[in-house]
């Protein structure tokens, strides 16, 4: 009697559904303490001059001077933590993409560029 070929794989099949199923399952257990790391997002210490201004690159230049969005010098440091923390409609710049703190960070690191 030969053995069959297909019966390894089953087993493989079987094995990783189970492990599936378990690590949803530790994932549901632990949904809150995902869930409040994910409400926190991403912190920035604001001793780290280049990580504050990071995400600002993408639209702003690596110089702050301007590219999809406008020059970032010269404004002033109130209009920043505005914007930061409540957005602008209608563009990416999205209410609270930065905590009340991280965009005074921001706004007086920019400050010293100019």
């Amino acid at each position: 009697m030969k053995n069959n070929p297909v019966v390894p794989y089953i087993l493989i099949l079987a094995f990783g559904i189970g492990l599936i199923f378990f690590m949803s399952l530790t994932g549901a257990e632990n949904k809150k303490e995902i869930a409040a790391g994910a409400e926190g997002g991403e912190t920035t210490e604001a001793t780290d001059d280049s990580a504050l201004v990071q995400s600002c690159i993408a639209c702003h230049a690596a110089d702050l001077t301007g590219n999809i969005g406008p020059t970032l010098h010269g404004l002033d440091e109130a209009r920043f933590v505005d914007v930061l923390t409540n957005g602008i409609e209608g563009t990416p710049m999205t209410p609270g993409m930065k905590n009340e703190a991280e965009a005074k960070a921001i706004a007086k690191y920019i400050s010293t560029l100019e």
